[in-house]
């Protein structure tokens, strides 16, 4: 059904007379009864019937009218949400990253990024998660853009160091390691560990320390996220190893630096290579990376 014969109909029905409904559309009179007779002959109906000079609606066409009017509002709010969408000045933002970063980094860097004047109107929708969710929703068109962990063997996402992290264990306040200002990992060996699972994109940064100094972590538990895990340690309930985020500052615990081995922890803007991505979206992406972006 040829959408301009739908636009032609409404119009004719709101006016009821060709000519002055061809006049409004800017196009001749043939042509308009030219549309209406094959949207008739597509219905198996007539449409309209003569009113003097003038045509009114029939029973049908009153019908049809209804779904029409539906219709063509429908494809008007797409068509202007989608505008909305690709404006590179008003667009909407689909963006995730992992926990670690949502009470401190996200929250400045989009700010950073709203407070200039021709950003202001653009919309963020957020999500978090761990690396491996997100990597998968980025793959299955969820997000735009991504902050989260290196992820071996996706070559269909581009990965940018933005962020480092540095690497502290954490004890409760007065644990009988909390006396130690820095640390050797292997010295941890006979205390239970609260530990990220295996969903998060950190885990196997932290397998890979212990393994270093030959010591099998003793896991009281696996949470997901950094904040349950910093709580857990406050309650006494096991030690753990987490990047120096800035909520750590907020609970009774002692950081304590690890001085063994040493590692620090990288944070990328993680994207789908060769997808289309809004315009806004893209210019979120060029602010991140000019002003966040690290050497590999």
């Amino acid at each position: 059904m040829n959408l301009k014969h739908l636009e032609y109909f409404k119009v004719l029905a709101q006016l009821e007379h060709y000519t002055l409904a061809a006049e409004k559309l800017s196009i001749t009179q043939p042509t308009l009864t030219y549309a209406i007779s094959e949207l008739e002959k597509e219905l198996g109906t007539y449409l309209f019937e003569k009113n003097g000079r003038n045509v009114r609606l029939t029973k049908y066409g009153k019908i049809f009218l209804k779904h029409v009017e539906n219709a063509l509002s429908e494809l008007e709010k797409g068509e202007k949400k989608v505008k909305e969408l690709v404006s590179p000045y008003s667009g909407t933002i689909d963006m995730a990253f992992i926990y670690t970063l949502g009470s401190f980094f996200i929250p400045n860097l989009v700010k950073n990024f709203l407070n200039k004047e021709k950003n202001k109107n653009i919309k963020f929708n957020f999500s978090q998660g761990t690396t491996k969710n997100i990597v998968k929703g980025l793959k299955e068109e969820r997000f735009d853009l991504a902050f989260c962990s290196f992820v071996e063997g996706e070559n269909d996402i581009d990965f940018i160091p933005i962020l480092k992290q540095e690497l502290v264990l954490i004890v409760p306040k007065f644990h009988s390691l909390s006396k130690f200002d820095s640390i050797d990992l292997k010295d941890t060996a006979s205390f239970p560990f609260v530990y990220y699972n295996s969903e998060s994109g950190i885990r196997p940064v932290i397998d890979n320390l212990f393994k270093e100094v030959n010591i099998i972590p003793k896991i009281a538990c696996e949470v997901e996220e950094d904040s349950a895990v910093v709580g857990l340690v406050s309650i006494n309930y096991g030690i753990a190893v987490v990047p120096k985020i800035w909520i750590l500052d907020h609970f009774n615990i002692k950081i304590i630096p690890i001085k063994n081995p040493q590692y620090t922890r990288y944070i990328y803007l993680a994207y789908v290579k060769n997808k289309y991505i809004s315009p806004s979206a893209n210019l979120f992406k060029d602010f991140v990376i000019n002003n966040c972006k690290l050497n590999s």
